[in-house]
């Protein structure tokens, strides 16, 4: 008998049961009888001329032989599988690590990935997100999404789409909410970057008033404090347009800041990939 005519049911049962030393199980997970397992075993052990499990009391337990041929039998029905993925899936596929600002991920990335598995089937996207402080050169991302003035060292930085910052409250505080001033009468919830409210009342024309309230480092977690009616929160209104649409949220002031751009930037000591330019290419067109 020529190797060939071995049946590849009979290596999925074998490598069944060698994984689950059980008959039984392995017959469950195969979707077949427990004698239609314990038949095609029989079968392989009679064109192998050896044994390949001890039947005891308790379970199968491979023989040497068996241990021998257990994990080629297991590497050539992944390598099988793995074939037919990329053949049905239209060729391989390339793994894309991006850090993504948190506030930029949850208010536009996400709605829009959808889009990129339907075109872009061959790339595996991996987000990672990250508050704003990613280092390309050690966390083995392949490009980050970052908040800021894209003046950073060593990375290649395009830019991806304004997000000015205002004011942002539940109904109830914006009802008593008349002039910038009368921001002194609540919580101002504020980022990492002290500049931020400053900068905003100087756009306003106002006076500024001392920010007090609690500090976050993501406005992802600001605005949930401001829903909760916490305080006053600044934050890009770009990001948090579903909250405003349906009323949770209220921009009171029309007054808006720049403080910072959303970049893509990609690490200038590595070669770009073509999944790499695929992605700014996207993420550009759909800003």
């Amino acid at each position: 008998m020529a190797i060939t005519e071995i049946s590849l049911n009979l290596l999925r049962a074998f490598d069944a049961a060698a994984r689950q030393g059980s008959f039984t199980e392995a017959a469950k997970e195969l979707f077949v009888t427990q004698a239609a397992v314990s038949h095609q075993i029989k079968a392989l052990e009679a064109w192998l001329g050896k044994s390949l499990f001890h039947r005891t009391s308790r379970g199968l337990l491979l023989t040497d032989e068996g241990q021998w041929l257990a994990p080629t039998v297991a590497d050539a029905l992944a390598r099988i599988e793995q074939g037919i993925d990329l053949v049905r899936g239209g060729g391989p596929r390339e793994v894309l690590t991006v850090g993504v600002v948190g506030t930029f991920a949850a208010g536009h990335l996400v709605r829009r990935l959808p889009d990129f598995r339907r075109r872009f089937p061959h790339i595996e996207l991996r987000l990672l997100t990250n508050n704003n402080k990613p280092e390309p050169s050690t966390d083995s991302l392949d490009l980050s999404i970052r908040f800021g003035d894209g003046a950073w060292r060593s990375v290649d930085a395009l830019r991806v789409m304004d997000a000015p910052m205002t004011p942002l409250c539940i109904p109830a505080i914006a009802d008593t909410l008349h002039h910038p001033c009368d921001l002194a009468r609540w919580p101002l919830l504020r980022s990492y970057r002290a500049q931020d409210w400053p900068a905003w009342f100087a756009a306003a024309g106002a006076a500024a008033v001392a920010a007090r309230g609690a500090q976050f480092d993501t406005s992802i977690i600001m605005i949930q404090a401001a829903l909760l009616g916490e305080g006053v929160a600044l934050a890009p209104a770009a990001m948090f347009e579903a909250e405003l649409a349906d009323g949770r949220l209220v921009q009171p002031f029309a007054c808006e800041v720049d403080v910072g751009t959303y970049w893509l930037t990609r690490p200038l000591a590595r070669a770009e990939r073509a999944a790499e330019r695929t992605f700014a290419e996207w993420l550009l067109a759909g800003a």
